[in-house]
């Protein structure tokens, strides 16, 4: 092991005992600890018992008996108890767990989603320490730095995204591919907005990508087709109850809501809503306009992305700028929050072989990315909130302009990263020549 190498591993190291340190910290101190998991366990504990976990009166009835636990006064933990947004799969999964009680099924949720990250970190820093060991350390253990509240509350985000980072890493190192298979497939039935575009790209990338991607496909339909079975069984009226909880949480003033009134931005946590739209609605909070915009730019850019991915023979690194522009681009097009940031794992390659070619593409590379990750990392984003707390920008453009840049830099740095990475991308495409057959 060269002395670069070792280096970079010690800085992901630093990353992993921080990542462990804060998240079993914040696990026994905060008051809300694990909320995120309770909500699944609870709601598959409730179709275990034959209710409707998607039917809110039903829910809270149940979650009122559960031991130790009661309703919240709290608006934003109360839509979270009693709205149950989640997939059929997810019960799949949480099944098991759910039969332990909730102290025990809680710490090994946590030691799941703990070993699940920590494996897709090195295997990651696997793919970028044959470019840059010390950058690709650096930058990994930066994201893992940031990644207590996934630790901390348990949302099932860390270990879908962990899932989809280790199957990238298993395809592109031709070793597990049937693991990588199955983890993929896990991925796109629990959680289709972490993992689709990544699913998207090997379907594109044509000849034993593609392959994999019908593998996946298939496993998919099959996990969802069992899971549908089983939930239509207790609550023939899932589909229209899930419907109708989603469009409850995100109404105007929902947990959800992307806009100014959101309760997400009223409680101002860490724990920000990352999505493109959160930063048009702050110069117009309607929905007709802040989803119209959004969908514009992203849908733009994810057609670039789609054409040029059809058109392009595969090479590594087209493999590494292709899925450094989707990742971003996925936590902007649709409702995401700074946990399945966790995705930019995806982006850490590409910046690594940047910087190793040099010159001012590496050092941009780098910025972009280091940026990226920071502002979307929890410890930044806890500062930024205490440092704007007493922050009254004006109800002009400029003033809008300034709630955006310092309340809600996330979304325009994701922008940044995946224009930067897509510009990247069609470049190499056309040095590279031919197309893809």
């Amino acid at each position: 092991m060269t002395k670069s190498r070792r280096d970079g591993l010690y800085l992901l190291a630093l990353g992993i005992a921080v990542f462990v340190l804060f998240g079993f910290t914040l696990r026994f101190i905060a008051a809300d600890s694990m909320r995120d998991f309770k909500d699944v366990y609870h709601g598959t504990r409730c179709l275990l018992h034959h209710c409707d976990p998607y039917n809110q009166s039903e829910l809270m009835s149940f979650y009122q008996t559960e031991p130790g636990e009661s309703s919240s006064e709290s608006i934003q933990r109360r839509q979270s108890e009693t709205l149950y947004v989640n997939l059929p799969p997810t019960f799949l999964f949480i099944a098991p767990i759910a039969l332990l009680p909730l102290g025990l099924a809680s710490a090994l949720w946590m030691l799941l989603t703990a070993a699940s990250l920590i494996l897709a970190a090195l295997l990651t820093w696997d793919l970028g320490a044959d470019y840059a060991p010390i950058i690709s350390g650096g930058l990994i253990g930066l994201l893992l730095a940031n990644s207590a509240i996934v630790l901390g509350n348990g949302n099932p985000a860390g270990i879908v995204i962990s899932l989809c980072v280790i199957a990238v890493w298993c395809f592109l190192k031709e070793r597990f591919v049937l693991v990588g298979v199955l983890c993929l497939a896990i991925g796109l039935a629990m959680k289709p907005h972490d993992a689709a575009l990544v699913w998207l790209y090997f379907l594109l990338a044509g000849g034993v990508h593609r392959k994999r991607a019908l593998q996946i496909l298939t496993v998919t339909l099959v996990l969802v087709l069992a899971a549908t079975l089983w939930v239509s069984h207790s609550a023939p009226n899932w589909m229209p109850e899930l419907r109708s909880n989603l469009a409850e949480i995100s109404a105007h003033g929902g947990n959800n809501d992307p806009g100014p009134v959101g309760l997400t931005s009223k409680s101002r946590t860490p724990e920000v809503i990352t999505d493109l739209q959160s930063a048009v609605s702050v110069f117009w909070d309607e929905p007709g306009f802040y989803n119209s915009v959004s969908y514009v730019v992203c849908g733009t850019l994810l057609l670039v992305w789609f054409i040029a991915t059809l058109k392009v023979r595969r090479s590594p690194p087209l493999i590494w700028f292709a899925l450094a522009a989707v990742a971003p681009l996925t936590l902007l097009v649709t409702y995401h929050r700074v946990y399945d940031a966790k995705l930019l794992l995806l982006a850490v390659p590409a910046c690594a072989l940047l910087w190793a070619e040099g010159g001012a593409i590496g050092r941009l590379a780098l910025l972009v990315s280091t940026a990226g990750l920071v502002f979307t990392g929890e410890i930044p984003l806890a500062i930024l909130i205490v440092l704007t707390k007493h922050l009254h920008p004006g109800a002009g453009l400029f003033g809008k302009m300034e709630t955006v840049l310092l309340m809600r830099p996330a979304p325009l740095i994701l922008l940044a990263m995946a224009i930067f990475y897509l510009w990247i991308y069609l470049r190499r495409a056309r040095g590279e020549g031919a197309p893809a057959h």
